[in-house]
């Protein structure tokens, strides 16, 4: 339980609905700054705007999962006006107070470093990040069905990366039917893809591989389907690029060549954000538990 633990919570989407519910089922005293449209009623719920004098004894702040931009504006779906943070806000929180966030840009880390705070990067844990690939596997899949006319059974489907969403969307992917092969770097890699049942290439190589592609996902953050590999790829392939944003595709030349490009970040919070606010929020109540 988390009875007389103060956590505020700033901003964020319908994943951050989860949280808040599963942290005041544990008994959490909750400051809710950033919901003043939203729909839904929490009980015993405080509803603050964000001062520095209501931070002042507050035991952890979550933020959203992709954190501050670096103006220090925070992500408020149900905010009716803009909010952001600043290095007053911080200095104002106590010294035994947590930070959670999703991702964290180089403004967050320099505040919280900057005032001794510790700073948790939930969606780097493993045990989050391992079950958030679930909802982004099933959301890429979702997007390609959407967008193209044949069936991935019996489709010819490329995934680029073998790291935790690679992993899913390819073993996703070849239960479904779909001829799945995957390219990596690290022949650790390589060996596991052919381990799975696979068929695995180097990531150098995949101009030669993507000629007869019906779909490829890309989970790659940096420049891997560069205008020279797209030179090679079907006029009707579609990719759907989940890395994180700008992804890893050269979005421009894609739409040159007539080539179907996706971007598609932050899927779980689209596809299932109670699922995926549910996967954070027990970890997060964990670590407070164990504090």
């Amino acid at each position: 339980m988390l009875t007389g633990i103060r956590i505020a919570f700033i901003g964020g989407d319908a994943r951050q609905l989860e949280v808040i519910r599963y942290a005041i089922d544990q008994d959490a005293t909750a400051v809710l700054i950033g919901f003043d449209a939203c729909d839904v009623e929490f009980p015993d719920t405080i509803n603050s705007e964000l001062t520095p004098r209501i931070l002042g004894n507050i035991d952890a702040v979550v933020l959203p999962v992709a954190g501050l931009t670096e103006d220090g504006t925070v992500l408020a779906k149900y905010a009716t006006q803009s909010i952001v943070m600043t290095d007053e806000h911080f200095r104002s929180l106590p010294k035994h107070c947590k930070v959670f966030t999703g991702i964290a840009r180089e403004l967050l880390q320099q505040m919280c470093e900057r005032n001794s705070l510790a700073l948790i990067r939930l969606m780097e844990l493993d045990e989050v990040a391992i079950l958030n690939s679930i909802p982004t596997a099933e959301g890429a899949v979702k997007m390609a069905i959407e967008n193209t006319t044949i069936t991935l059974h019996g489709s010819t489907t490329i995934v680029l990366g073998l790291g935790r969403c690679g992993i899913t969307l390819a073993r996703l992917l070849n239960a479904m039917g779909s001829h799945v092969r995957v390219g990596a770097r690290k022949p650790a890699d390589l060996a596991r893809i052919h381990e799975m049942g696979l068929v695995g290439f180097p990531l150098p190589e995949i101009a030669a591989m993507v000629g007869d592609a019906d779909v490829v996902f890309n989970t790659v953050p940096s420049m891997v389907l560069t205008a020279q590999v797209l030179a090679h790829a079907q006029r009707n392939c579609v990719i759907i690029d989940i890395a994180s944003n700008p992804g890893g595709t050269d979005f421009r030349y894609a739409e040159k060549r007539g080539i179907k490009a996706l971007l598609a970040p932050s899927l779980p919070g689209i596809v299932a954000p109670k699922t995926a606010g549910q996967i954070i929020a027990k970890t997060l109540c964990r670590l407070l538990r164990e504090d």
